[in-house]
């Protein structure tokens, strides 16, 4: 069975949500979805995450994302970039990149943005491009999805996105809620073409 790693960080809980949708999305294609993590980064450099988190996923580890069929990769935007934390954990995958490890499997990415001109495609673009490097096949969301031409907050075609706005927690739209569906069963079926 194809397994596809959703791995994301989140600070606030919004792109944590649209990880559980991704996830939907790819056991909707007959996959399986392991739900990852990425602990947040500390100023202190002697400080360390605890090895299992207090709640949510487990953390990630570098066996993941070298056994793993296809990846889905989630961030909030910060100044139009990933989250530091994120950035972190793929700066540490150079033995897989070495090993081309990644090459060859899909990969998604989707992002939260407070407000609607945030640098969502930005921030996606910023997770693409260390998959590039690592050789991995990028998967958006083609405009034959209605949920994309008809969304007034998230969603590009870079992948899946959401707009949180000013409330602490701000509910996912209809559209958002479908767009991260479709990326995660758009990833999990290529995951599924490729490893016939």
């Amino acid at each position: 069975m194809s397994d596809i790693l959703v791995l994301y960080y989140s600070r606030k809980g919004a792109t944590a949500e649209l990880a559980r949708h991704v996830c939907r999305g790819v056991e909707a294609a007959g996959a399986r979805a392991r739900l990852r993590t990425v602990p947040a980064v500390s100023p202190v450099s002697e400080a360390a995450a605890p090895a299992v988190p207090d709640q949510g996923a487990a953390y990630a580890t570098l066996a993941d994302l070298e056994t793993c069929t296809g990846l889905v990769l989630g961030s909030p935007t910060r100044f139009g970039n990933m989250a530091a934390p994120l950035k972190h954990f793929l700066d540490g995958t150079g033995s897989l990149w070495l090993g081309g490890a990644l090459a060859g499997k899909p990969a998604g990415v989707f992002t939260s943005t407070q407000t609607m001109h945030g640098g969502q495609e930005t921030t996606l673009i910023s997770m693409m491009l260390p998959l590039l490097h690592h050789g991995m096949y990028l998967v958006g969301i083609p405009y034959t999805e209605a949920a994309l031409v008809n969304t007034r907050s998230g969603g590009t075609p870079y992948g899946a996105s959401h707009v949180a706005g000013n409330a602490k927690e701000a509910a996912l739209t209809e559209e958002e809620r479908t767009l991260a569906q479709v990326l995660g069963k758009r990833v999990a079926q290529l995951a599924l073409q490729l490893a016939r």
